[in-house]
């Protein structure tokens, strides 16, 4: 036998490892063959082509959306159509529909403008059989979720001794005071209105000319025919 002889283990003096009969080479060391293994698996993720992704079918990012009425139920008290008796001086009032926008009552305490030092929330009422004004009692209160009617003849923000005319289409600024200390701003167009012929001078009966002004008394608000 040559001097490559193989020993009982199966490995030459020279560290060549025996083929067996069957053919099949003597299995390597497990670590060697996790080492292979990683080797292999690196080349083929190198090797290997990435697929394309797939165009996304999810649905694109919601446009923020417009302010919600939740937004607007924030505001407390709102008016609608907001307008003001034109008077050339003295008295005049103010209109519109207070539009409550809680699930409780709100209440209107006071008011103010630049246009009048003196401003008060008047009721108009029955008095033994004559219509008069005067200041409300507890203040204006609007219903949850409901509305209030400023009007001739009815519920008015009443201003006294006008700082300047109101003239049609003027703007007129006006803060209302809620029962909670909150304010509401808004403001009203000047407008010509004849309807019942209302007066809003106090003191005074439409029938008495412009005699007997008392101030800040309560008014007489009658009719005239003419």
């Amino acid at each position: 036998m040559s001097a490559r002889r193989i020993n009982r283990a199966g490995t030459s003096r020279y560290g060549v490892t025996r083929v067996t009969r069957a053919g099949v080479r003597r299995t390597a060391p497990a670590g060697v063959l996790l080492a292979a293994v990683m080797v292999l698996g690196g080349c083929g993720s190198q090797d290997s082509t990435v697929p394309a992704a797939a165009p996304s079918t999810a649905a694109p990012a919601a446009t923020p959306a417009a302010p919600s009425t939740a937004a607007v139920a924030a505001v407390a008290l709102t008016i609608t159509d907001p307008w003001v008796k034109t008077a050339k001086k003295g008295m005049s009032a103010a209109f519109g529909t207070l539009v409550n926008n809680t699930d409780a009552e709100v209440t209107v305490v006071s008011g103010a403008s630049p246009l009048s030092p003196k401003i008060e929330l008047h009721e108009v009422v029955d008095s033994k059989g004559k219509m008069i004004m005067r200041p409300k009692e507890g203040g204006i209160v609007i219903p949850a979720r409901g509305t209030h009617l400023l009007q001739p003849g009815g519920d008015h923000i009443m201003l006294m001794g006008l700082t300047k005319a109101v003239k049609p289409g003027a703007q007129i600024p006006f803060t209302l005071t809620l029962k909670d200390g909150k304010t509401v701003e808004f403001t009203a167009v000047g407008k010509d209105f004849a309807g019942g012929k209302e007066d809003y001078r106090p003191g005074m009966d439409m029938g008495d000319g412009d005699k007997g002004d008392k101030g800040d008394k309560s008014a007489d608000m009658g009719e005239s025919d003419g």
